[in-house]
């Protein structure tokens, strides 16, 4: 026993992995997490980040089953009865009250989750898409490349966003998914400085090195060896941007050049509440509560995912 142990004591560091040699030939391995199982764990032990994630799930679920609150509640989010307009919560069937309109508020706020979510989320894929491509093509190609796409991201950097969303949608009026595009289209230049500065990082690397001597095309390195290493960061991104769009909706059709009655969406619902916030304060904190919550429950994911995948933490 006394043998083995002090065998045992011997380690051999082979490729960054520590691994200790018990003698006789066999050598027990102990190789480090990846970056992925470590980030995982990592965030699974944030409570926060967990409770928010439940949090979000919730709101999906009630958003996703809007057809169901629907049936539930005997409502339709169009159906209008003015005889009982500005109903109370409880009064007239109305479990959460009713609008100006006399239309079901919970109704509403389910099907216009799906509004905002869905401006939110294609927004951010067209966000994400745009900053990914540029900050890629910047980053890895460098020079005059790097130096003219720089210069339109900080000329964009440099335009007042929310003038600039009143201006667009006051001229054009824009339905739901154009909405969307605008958003995407104006929200790209952070991205696309953030993933520039990760592919800077990562494009010296060994295995980039590597796959260049090779004779690795520059599409196929950055496809296969760059991109994959960008995927924490967009992960983080993703969390970050999509509650940012919410609220960017929501001020939108608070304003009225958003989201257009009668479709629902939770900014055009605070809009039409704001008039009547003195004898129905209920209509005006149902919408607001669930834009805070959602908000404030994806910054908190954003914000664990971000601690996660942070290197420094990870090799702790």
């Amino acid at each position: 026993m006394s043998t083995l142990a002090g065998a045992a004591s011997k380690r051999i560091d082979v490729g960054g992995s520590p691994r200790i040699d018990l003698g006789e030939g066999r050598i027990l391995s102990r190789r480090a997490p990846s970056l992925w199982r470590a980030a995982v764990r990592t965030f699974v032990h944030d409570y926060v980040a967990m409770t928010a994630l439940a949090v979000v799930a919730l709101v999906v679920v009630f958003v996703l089953g809007a057809g169901q609150v629907s049936d539930w509640t005997g409502f339709t989010p169009f159906e209008n009865h003015l005889p009982e307009k500005l109903s109370q919560p409880g009064e007239n069937g109305y479990r959460l009250g009713s609008d100006a309109n006399g239309r079901d508020i919970l109704t509403r706020l389910a099907y216009g989750g799906r509004t905002s979510l869905t401006i939110a989320l294609v927004a951010t894929v067209v966000e994400l898409t745009i900053g990914l491509g540029i900050g890629l093509l910047a980053g890895y190609r460098g020079g005059w490349v790097d130096a003219v796409l720089m210069r339109l991201v900080d000329v964009m950097l440099s335009i007042p966003t929310l003038p600039l969303l009143i201006l667009v949608a006051t001229l054009f009026t824009p339905g739901k998914y154009a909405l969307a595009l605008i958003f995407g289209a104006i929200y790209w230049p952070g991205d696309s400085r953030l993933i520039r500065g990760q592919t800077l990082a990562l494009k010296n690397r060994e295995y980039v090195e590597a796959a260049r001597v090779v004779g690795n095309s520059p599409v196929r390195i950055v496809l296969k060896h760059i991109l994959p290493n960008t995927l924490p960061v967009l992960i983080v991104l993703t969390s970050l941007t999509v509650p940012g769009i919410i609220i960017a909706e929501s001020a939108l059709s608070f304003l009225g050049i958003g989201v257009q009655v009668p479709t629902p969406s939770w900014g055009n619902m605070l809009d039409e509440a704001a008039r009547f916030y003195r004898t129905n304060p209920w209509n005006v904190v149902y919408p607001g509560l669930i834009v805070f919550v959602s908000a404030l429950s994806l910054y908190l994911v954003g914000d664990g995912l971000r601690d996660a995948f942070d290197p420094k933490r990870t090799e702790a």
